[in-house]
């Protein structure tokens, strides 16, 4: 597993997040304007409330989303400190462990990346928090068993 290729594949799946949470927002803003523009009364501001409130939660989600991918730029761009094979895991590290492949970055879960399955952790979950500052040959917790670290990339 390449750590280049995990980076790229976050970002694209980063990126179609973006496109749809923008998509949405600018619909529910649209719905929002066209129940404004009614003279029905009460049914119709209270309609009008509703679609800000979505385009208001769709905005959030990509904003979210815009965060995430500039962390991932960050990491690709060698912004972050670059970590050897032998060193500690930190944010953007890819490390292979005896649980599978992890991802220490964004929280986007389980991704399937050239048929292997990374999951992708913020430094701020739990998960991402038990790996930070491990080394080769350490162990961590997950879903209750203990794992070891193989290898950092």
């Amino acid at each position: 597993m390449d750590k280049a290729t995990v980076i790229a594949h976050v970002k694209a799946l980063l990126d179609e997040r973006m496109q749809v949470a923008w998509a949405a927002m600018e619909a529910a803003q649209e719905s929002a304007n066209d129940q404004g523009k009614s003279s029905m009364g009460d049914k119709y501001e209270t309609s009008r409330s509703m679609g800000q409130l979505d385009r208001n939660m769709h905005a959030r989600q990509y904003e979210q989303a815009r965060q995430e991918r500039v962390i991932l730029e960050k990491i690709g761009e060698g912004d972050l400190p670059s970590r050897s094979a032998a060193a500690r895991s930190s944010v953007g590290s890819l490390l292979e462990t005896t649980a599978g492949w992890f991802f220490i970055a964004v929280s986007m879960g389980a991704v399937k990346i050239e048929n292997e399955t990374v999951i992708a952790v913020s430094s701020s979950s739990p998960v991402g928090a038990s790996l930070l500052g491990k080394e080769p040959g350490t162990f961590f917790e997950f879903m209750k068993k203990q794992h070891r670290i193989v290898a950092l990339h």
